[in-house]
């Protein structure tokens, strides 16, 4: 009965990706769910991790808040069959970081696929959020604390403040209002929970107080948990 159940599960998720085509209206290629009467409701837009693609994240909209207008973007860098990221990591065995180009080509497409989807989709950016996991988080940084004016908030799920915006970002005005939400397994392998709690540090720094997560026992993945916690900031930043 579990096989037939998880079977018919992987059925309902294909068939759910195939009703749901890839679009390439806007810089980066995408999925969407939306209403098409919806205006100025909240835009929830994924940045999968390296190696993955926009399918990834995207079944997470099923256990956030209905009515919201929800996209999941491709990462511009093709790595194998259905496999992108948003960056390379710089070479070597020191601490996980990124090649400055590639960073900056991604941060300049995520952010005008930001400003171009809210106006395609009838919003304001104070009700725009990125949902970013692994390199998607540090690319939700990037563009949150690059471009703060053109979003409400992020949520970085599993991911890590990089040396090189540490380096350059400075406190801003811009940042008054920027919702941060971040989540990280405490047995993290491949982006360790200290990338976590750095970045809770680092942003302090800059006078954004964020919402801090924890999930004990929790690897490179995004738990049910984490996943209402999510739920339950969304709603309370978009009902407040």
């Amino acid at each position: 009965m579990i096989k037939f159940l998880a079977a018919l599960f992987i059925l309902v998720s294909t068939a759910a990706h195939a009703q749901s085509p890839l679009l390439t209206d806007l810089p980066l290629s995408y999925l969407e769910q939306s209403d098409a009467q919806s205006r100025n409701q909240p835009l929830i837009i994924f940045l999968h991790g390296s190696g993955s693609n926009e399918e990834d994240l995207f079944d997470i909209k099923d256990q956030l808040p209905a009515g919201y207008t929800f996209l999941s973007a491709r990462a511009p860098l093709e790595v194998g069959p259905d496999s992108y990221q948003w960056f390379n990591k710089t070479p070597g065995n020191g601490a996980y970081d990124g090649v400055t180009g590639d960073l900056k080509s991604s941060e300049a497409l995520i952010s005008d696929f930001v400003v171009k989807a809210t106006e395609k989709y009838r919003t304001q950016p104070d009700k725009v959020f990125l949902v970013g996991f692994s390199q998607g988080a540090i690319m939700s940084y990037e563009v949150a604390l690059r471009r703060p004016e053109i979003l409400r908030g992020i949520a970085a799920l599993s991911g890590k403040f990089l040396p090189v915006l540490r380096a350059e970002v400075k406190p801003s005005p811009n940042f008054k209002s920027l919702e941060v939400f971040i989540g990280h397994g405490t047995v993290d392998q491949k982006l360790p929970f200290e990338g976590g709690t750095d970045a809770v540090t680092a942003l302090k720094k800059l006078a954004i107080e964020p919402e801090f997560h924890a999930y004990l026992g929790i690897g490179h993945t995004i738990s049910d948990n984490e996943i209402i916690d999510l739920d339950n900031w969304l709603k309370k930043i978009n009902q407040g």
